[in-house]
């Protein structure tokens, strides 16, 4: 077995990446917080998405979330650190997250007591879901190929530079209750009927609104096909609680791109505690910033 790359990429359980994939890469993942009714628990921790999203559907406060503690990120850098390794560590956006500030304290409190922490190098991905998952596959590439965590970082940094994310979302009602709506609040008022498209670009931001569920999908499909014009042909496709709607996606796609997405992935419940259920997403960078 080859020893492990002498950078470790860390990411939050914000990019939905699969189990397997985390596992192949050697990426280390860090977990959010969701809260119902006053029981908060890990997103790792929550293995039931279906049982999950019944109890947001049935409670009368939504659920809250919140970002990893100090501790949970000095808990899972100090080994690394110990091993001599450097970290690349890539959040979801500080947008919408303290979850690159809590990382950040963490890196400044593992300099303060002199055990490696400048070798941490946190990354605001600016983004959230299959956005960050790019951006630390193409990182983990870097890594895996030798390069350092500078060499680490610019690659998730070109990454994001390609990337675009879109998401198709069943109902503005989730994000109005939970306040993270960003520059998607313009959608509100008589438009909570709409299935607007939304993107994020360190905040939520609408990119178009439509009428009905097919018609949001029919736009993912022609953004895909504008993707692939622009030459970025590695994608992923992302949903909540809608395996068939994403299997269809995920077909058409494979068609249009001419190739396997990178994956496809279920979101869970910090970012679907947000959004609510039937959101389908669809994100591309170019195959050779992975490679």
């Amino acid at each position: 077995m080859a020893p492990p790359a002498r950078t470790a990429i860390v990411c939050d359980t914000t990019a939905y990446l699969p189990t397997e994939l985390v596992a192949e890469r050697g990426i280390e993942r860090i977990s959010l917080y969701v809260s119902i009714d006053g029981e908060q628990r890990p997103e790792l921790e929550i293995g039931d998405y279906s049982a999950f999203f019944e109890r947001l559907r049935a409670a009368e406060g939504g659920a809250t979330t919140s970002q990893p503690s100090i501790g949970d990120f000095v808990s899972v850098y100090e080994p690394l650190l110990a091993d001599g390794r450097e970290i690349v560590s890539i959040h979801i956006s500080s947008g919408i997250s303290g979850t690159v500030e809590a990382a950040n304290q963490a890196r400044e409190r593992l300099i303060a007591e002199d055990r490696g922490g400048e070798r941490i190098h946190v990354y605001d991905s600016r983004t959230a879901c299959g956005g960050i998952g790019l951006c630390a596959l193409a990182a983990a590439a870097e890594a895996a190929a030798g390069g350092d965590a500078e060499a680490a970082l610019a690659r998730a940094e070109r990454a994001r530079a390609e990337l675009k994310m879109w998401f198709a979302i069943d109902t503005l009602e989730y994000l109005r209750r939970g306040g993270r709506i960003g520059g998607a609040s313009a959608f509100i008022g008589s438009a909570l009927k709409i299935k607007p498209i939304l993107t994020l670009e360190e905040e939520i931001t609408p990119v178009e609104r439509v009428r009905t569920r097919a018609r949001s999908i029919e736009r993912l499909h022609d953004y895909a096909r504008e993707r692939h014009d622009s030459g970025a042909d590695a994608w992923v496709v992302q949903h909540i609680r809608d395996d068939e709607t994403a299997a269809a996606l995920v077909d058409d796609a494979r068609e249009i791109f001419g190739c396997e997405p990178v994956f496809v992935s279920e979101i869970g419940p910090v970012i679907g505690a947000h959004v609510g259920p039937g959101l389908l997403g669809i994100g591309s960078v170019t195959k050779a910033v992975l490679e």
